[in-house]
């Protein structure tokens, strides 16, 4: 059997290729009666657009690449997921690179997505982004981690971070460990900043790196396992009664650095993390976390690229606030 063509739905229909081709790009001038009528054409013939000659005659390819370090962390995933979605509802397809964390396996990925020719791209730039220069002509829309000189959309980090210490201190606790991310991360910084903010109205450390709570880490699992062994190891009078970690997937690993050392959760410890991924929900008992709005973020970015939504001015980021969500695993501290 033939392959159906627009001429085909053209002839059925009893319309001209040119009004066929109309309907398929949603042309304003073509009649509810009129598209109804093609599109019942096109799914009975079972017609499938060509995107690739569609592309080349309107010069819009109707696909969005999607530049992230790390596909198996579960913040990132989500990110994708949703910026799928939010594509998908503007007729838009997706394609997704990895830069594993390296600036020139990004410039890399972007050069491969300009000769795709995408419409425009989606970054959440390698910790190296300092090395790394755009193309011009091409729009292009940080996001998470922010870049000076470049329009951007994040959670709020740093005000997200400071609910969760907050909340801990109005439990009662002075001794707030705190997992903190790389120290070349632009969100683990803008994290970092949160807690000492909420520690300065107890007295906390009000510089970098001046609590000896504080234990630096990368974001995922076995490291907040060891940032945890590192801040409970001491004496019961010295090491902290909650953590603060900075992404979900320390605080789990922080958790099973206290079970393997006997700290009961939440009775002698309390672990808050941040980023309300799914598997947060998935504990025992379930974690306590700030949730980033990560389907906004990513329905924002994608607005932005199909000027749907005015874009961030340069060093103004668009930014959307964290959500508190209280799970089971902070209580008061135990008197000493």
């Amino acid at each position: 059997m033939s392959k159906v063509g627009i001429r085909d739905v053209a002839k059925l229909a009893g319309v001209s290729t040119g009004t066929v081709s109309r309907v398929l790009n949603d042309h304003p001038s073509v009649t509810k009666e009129l598209r109804a009528r093609v599109d019942g054409i096109i799914k009975e013939l079972g017609y499938m657009p060509d995107p690739s000659a569609r592309s080349m005659r309107s010069k819009v390819s109707r696909l969005i690449g999607i530049v992230i370090p790390d596909l198996t962390n579960p913040f990132f995933s989500e990110l994708v997921q949703s910026a799928e979605q939010a594509a998908a509802n503007h007729g838009y397809n997706i394609i997704v690179m990895t830069s594993f964390d390296h600036a020139a396996k990004e410039a890399d990925r972007i050069r491969q997505l300009t000769s795709r020719k995408v419409d425009g791209i989606i970054l959440v730039p390698s910790n190296d982004f300092h090395t790394l220069k755009l193309p011009k002509g091409l729009p292009i829309v940080v996001v998470d981690r922010l870049m000076p000189g470049y329009s951007g959309i994040a959670a709020d980090h740093r005000n997200g971070v400071r609910l969760g210490v907050e909340h801990l201190l109005k439990l009662g606790h002075r001794r707030i460990g705190f997992i903190s991310g790389p120290k070349h991360s632009v969100p683990a910084n803008d994290r970092l900043r949160g807690y000492l903010d909420a520690m300065e109205q107890t007295g906390g450390g009000t510089e970098l790196g001046a609590s000896p709570l504080i234990a630096e880490a990368a974001f995922d699992y076995e490291s907040g396992r060891s940032a945890g062994n590192y801040l409970l190891a001491r004496a019961r009078n010295e090491r902290p009664t909650a953590i603060f970690a900075s992404s979900d997937q320390q605080a789990i690993g922080c958790m099973r650095a206290a079970h393997d050392l006997g700290i009961p959760i939440p009775a002698a410890l309390s672990v808050v993390g941040f980023d309300g991924i799914p598997l947060a929900s998935m504990t025992t008992p379930r974690l306590t976390t700030v949730k980033q709005p990560i389907q906004e973020v990513a329905a924002a970015a994608v607005a932005v690229l199909l000027n749907k939504r005015t874009a961030p001015e340069l060093d103004k980021p668009i930014l959307f606030d964290c959500e508190f969500l209280n799970g089971e695993t902070t209580a008061p501290p135990q008197p000493d």
